[in-house]
């Protein structure tokens, strides 16, 4: 991990916690506004944003307030044990009226155009999935949600008139029996978006199912790392940044960003686990060896961007628009 402070995306905003509710045991809401009464930026559902706060630790959080209330933009943060350190500083310290500081909404599980959507969420990870399924209301487009949980006193949103609609289906792991997510999904048809976020044993559980899908039917959002094996790319490698046509070395055991950032280069970043996309660069020459947690199959394959935190080269050299 870099030794530096990540950077949030160039456009920042200092707001306000103007109100803080509990979703569910364990679920804090937080509504944040800005303290001039400005309007905020625009999202899209799918979008998170980064929130630092006044102890220095910075999380990205998906927004799930409604799209078009550009008043007041609304996160829920899940207490976790062990924490490390965001979600203890907003159960224990954060109150209303503190400042909060935000980068601009990123997305990078945009809803994209459809026949029909299928909705998997498990715990935590129904909060992108709420405005999407408004979008899907919206747009006409029929939709069935699956939404997970250990207990259902724990279960955020449960009873937000989408997910009391008949097309939702709220499991629970201490009332309920398993669901058999196969069975429970059936066939892919050409046209249906299968949209998930959740833990990582449902998320990969998906992707095997997805092998029988139609080519780019599934989408997850993942809030922790996938696991990787050791690279497999080049020990040592060089990274040109073209705009400057400055050179780095990266070995084994360093990162992409690391090195451009000790060469005085820097790059908007955040998680450094490739997970929030904040650090997306544009590659202009090379095979990157992706081992980010946001690229779709065909992304990857396309070798358009890569995620510099994490992912590294296959060949000798990389150029990357920087």
């Amino acid at each position: 991990m870099s030794q530096f402070a990540p950077e949030l995306s160039p456009l920042t905003l200092d707001l306000r916690v103007r109100a803080m509710r509990w979703e569910a045991q364990d679920v804090l809401s937080l509504e944040l506004d800005d303290p001039t009464g400005a309007l905020l930026p625009a999202w899209t559902p799918g979008a998170h944003i980064d929130l630092r706060f006044a102890n220095g630790v910075e999380r990205q959080y998906s927004l799930c307030s409604d799209p078009a209330e550009r008043r007041f933009w609304r996160v829920a943060v899940l207490s976790e044990t062990p924490s490390r350190g965001g979600s203890r500083y907003v159960h224990q310290t954060l109150r209303t009226g503190d400042p909060v500081t935000a980068s601009a909404p990123i997305n990078h599980f945009e809803l994209g155009d459809a026949a029909s959507f299928v909705f998997v969420a498990g715990g935590i990870g129904i909060t992108p999935i709420l405005p999407m399924i408004a979008e899907a209301e919206r747009r006409g487009a029929p939709w069935r949600l699956a939404y997970l949980g250990t207990r259902s006193d724990g279960m955020a949103f449960a009873a937000a008139p989408h997910l009391t609609a008949e097309s939702a289906l709220l499991v629970s792991r201490d009332r309920d029996d398993r669901l058999d997510l196969a069975a429970w999904i059936g066939s892919v048809p050409d046209g249906t978006g299968v949209y998930a976020c959740g833990p990582a044993r449902m998320l990969d559980e998906l992707e095997s199912l997805s092998a029988t899908w139609p080519q780019g039917a599934l989408h997850l959002e993942r809030f922790q790392a996938k696991v990787y094996g050791e690279s497999q790319g080049a020990d040592t490698f060089e990274v040109e940044a073209s705009a400057s046509g400055l050179i780095v070395t990266v070995e084994r055991g360093c990162s992409i960003l690391e090195m451009l950032e000790q060469a005085g280069i820097g790059v908007p970043s955040s998680c450094l686990e490739g997970v929030c996309g904040t650090c997306e660069t544009t590659v202009i020459d090379g095979a990157p060896e992706h081992r980010d947690s946001i690229l779709t199959p065909d992304e990857r394959e396309s070798n358009e961007t890569m995620m510099i935190c994490v992912s590294r080269s296959l060949d000798s050299k990389l150029v990357l628009d920087i």
